[in-house]
């Protein structure tokens, strides 16, 4: 059985990581370069940085800034925001990320997952999804959460997989920031329609999040953020917990 990992996130806006609920009202959360080191000293398994407005302000993820990072980390390094061609990803893995996210490009442009699958390689491509629950069924959103696409959750999950992406980093909007726990349902449907890793994402607020996640979903990863951030659960204290829990953790 895979082991579960933990995944602080960097969402950063104007060079500073930030956080919000419901992907609205962002407050400053510290300086990117420090948290990432202090996360990899601390026992994270991987590290994912998300360049939150590069999209809408249509431009390309800071790369200095992942450099700067990537000489900091020795962990697993996600990057995503504003990527649009495979030219774009191979400048951020030439920049030190072990592997791309992308959203909002592959929905507009579902072939780009195919062209960074070819080019990088599936275990490189990660699409995140945001999603949140419209008259009854889960649906996807883009530009940030702001521009809602009618396209329905498990559909567009199981056309990345096809398309190569190699995980899925699924963002239930409805429970982002809340620390009310993660979408449990989304994440089933998700998980279940699915081959590939699934990293679940939105609404860590306590440690039992992270055990009801990993026990009641086959998600293999749980990202966080604010509670990282502000120091509310120390991630070697996370870890040991789930380890209490048997939870077989990296």
């Amino acid at each position: 059985m895979l082991k579960k990992r933990i995944i602080p996130c960097l969402d950063i806006k104007d060079g500073r990581v930030v956080k919000g609920v419901n992907f609205v009202g962002l407050k400053d959360a510290g300086d990117p370069i420090e948290l990432a080191a202090k996360y990899a000293r601390e026992g994270a398994d991987e590290l994912v940085f998300l360049d939150i407005t590069a999209t809408i302000e249509k431009r390309k993820t800071l790369s200095d800034l992942v450099t700067a990072i990537a000489r900091e980390i020795n962990i697993p390094f996600t990057v995503g925001g504003g990527i649009n061609t495979p030219e774009d990803a191979e400048v951020l893995i030439r920049r030190g990320a072990d592997k791309v996210s992308v959203n909002s490009s592959a929905v507009k442009n579902p072939e780009l997952i195919h062209q960074l699958a070819d080019t990088l390689g599936s275990q490189a491509v990660v699409v995140a999804i945001d999603a949140k629950p419209v008259n009854g069924t889960w649906q996807v959103f883009i530009n940030g959460g702001k521009t809602p696409t009618g396209i329905e959750l498990v559909s567009w999950a199981k056309h990345a997989e096809d398309l190569g992406a190699g995980e899925i980093l699924l963002t239930s909007m409805a429970n982002d920031g809340t620390k009310n726990g993660f979408a449990i349902e989304a994440l089933n449907l998700v998980c279940n329609a699915v081959q590939i890793p699934v990293i679940a994402s939105g609404g860590a607020g306590s440690k039992a999040h992270f055990t009801e996640v990993f026990t009641q979903t086959k998600a293999t990863a749980a990202l966080a953020a604010s509670i990282f951030h502000y120091g509310e659960i120390p991630l070697p204290e996370l870890k040991n917990y789930l380890k209490q829990q048997n939870i077989a953790i990296r």
